[in-house]
């Protein structure tokens, strides 16, 4: 079995995020490994955009420049948790990228929240988790924020 050495941790930056990190901590402590959240964000399309609304990619590089703010205050605010932590904001598709970074960081583990979605939302939205879970190459523990 290859050693862990490094966790990946998506986040949405939502208002649960902090119950996720707390926990994704924990964990890294008992193991003394680097921790490295990691945020994506899909871009609108053209389909999404409203007649009269700014323009999609002032909307999109927004939406960027914020998650990027949000990620540093993360990071800048659970250090003094635990030192070995980071993080990084891509665009893209999420499940693709997040198995991807996943891969370039060698990654050993992967904590993911899930919202424990059922019936219809999750014939209608899919889950991330799951997705994440089928295709990742590291072992993944899921955790449900909202409860």
């Amino acid at each position: 079995m290859k050693e862990i050495t490094k966790i990946v941790v998506p986040v949405d930056l939502e208002q649960h995020t902090q119950k996720l990190v707390d926990f994704a901590i924990y964990i890294a402590k008992k193991m003394g490994v680097h921790l490295s959240f990691i945020h994506v964000t899909e871009f609108y399309a053209a389909g999404d955009m409203m007649l009269g609304s700014p323009s999609l990619e002032t909307i999109n590089q927004e939406r960027i420049v914020r998650a990027k703010e949000v990620m540093a205050n993360l990071i800048a605010d659970n250090k003094s948790q635990y030192e070995n932590i980071s993080g990084i904001v891509y665009k893209g598709e999420v499940v693709e990228t997040i198995v991807k970074f996943a891969e370039e960081e060698d990654a050993g583990l992967v904590i993911i929240g899930t919202h424990g979605a059922k019936g219809l939302e999750k014939i209608l939205l899919g889950s991330v988790a799951e997705r994440v879970l089928k295709a990742v190459h590291c072992p993944t523990m899921t955790m449900n924020p909202y409860k």
